[in-house]
């Protein structure tokens, strides 16, 4: 097997999404919600893909599927084992594994979901190809994602804007939240697309309180912050531009984060 040239990328990605757990507990509404989309029936093999505390591969398997979930990152992975023991479901399959390289057998789920997980993986043709391969046919696949117009996306677009560039032939994660880019994506391996937006909410005394849980459990953000500790004015004006996305978003003690459903069956 040739040498994965994101390897060191996805290192990254494993390390800096170990601190998300905390804030993982406020991506629950939206995994029922998920769920419900993708009209997952008892009995359904399913996989959740970038699994993160397995919010939605637990909301499967209450829903009466036959669920396997993996992650990149094995600290995530320890705690969706902990609350699948705690909701009595310890029948879930973990794995640690990676978007781009699932190592499951080909054709053997009915359904694949991802919730605001794959998008990270660096190259989108990869991803949809793989979670085509292991698609039984006829199977479907849906996911959440952040629109790049939208609170969450934009905040992604700003720390791309401050960060090193992606290594060559690496999308934006916030692509995957344009309906138009998801559907030409799809298109190869998928019939057309059903699209369905939502919106979560985040509670939070004011603006600047979000921004700091985003600091403290959400990577891309830790590291950003964390990398201009050195440089107190340059840092005090990125979370100026933070809180300037945030604030139009916070109501009544909430931050509302909309969010993009999308599933198609595979062709």
């Amino acid at each position: 097997m040739t040498q994965d040239p994101f390897t060191d990328l996805k290192q990254r990605q494993r390390e800096m999404w170990a601190s998300f757990a905390p804030t993982a507990t406020f991506t629950t509404p939206t995994a029922a919600h998920l769920v419900r989309f993708a009209r997952i029936q008892p009995g359904e093999t399913v996989l959740d893909v970038a699994t993160g505390t397995g919010v939605v591969a637990i909301t499967a398997a209450r829903a009466g599927a036959k669920v396997c979930a993996l992650d990149l990152t094995p600290e995530l992975l320890d705690v969706a084992r902990d609350n699948a023991a705690i909701a009595g479901l310890e029948e879930i399959g973990w794995t640690e594994g990676d978007a781009e390289q699932l190592p499951y057998p080909d054709a053997s789920f009915d359904v694949v979901l991802s919730q605001f997980g794959h998008m990270f993986a660096p190259r989108p043709g990869v991803t949809v190809a793989e979670m085509r391969r292991v698609l039984k046919p006829g199977g479907r696949v849906a996911f959440a994602t952040w629109p790049p117009e939208h609170l969450v996306g934009q905040m992604f677009i700003l720390i791309g804007r401050h960060s090193p560039p992606l290594p060559a032939g690496a999308s934006p994660p916030p692509q995957w939240g344009n309906p138009a880019i998801v559907a030409e994506r799809l298109g190869a391996h998928f019939g057309e697309a059903t699209f369905e937006r939502g919106t979560k909410v985040f509670p939070a005394l004011s603006p600047q309180h979000y921004r700091v849980s985003m600091e403290r459990g959400v990577g891309p953000v830790q590291k950003l912050m964390d990398g201009l500790a050195a440089d107190p004015a340059k840092l005090a004006s990125l979370r100026a531009e933070f809180d300037s996305l945030i604030t139009p978003c916070f109501r009544d003690n909430l931050v509302h984060e909309e969010y993009l459903l999308t599933r198609a069956q595979a062709r």
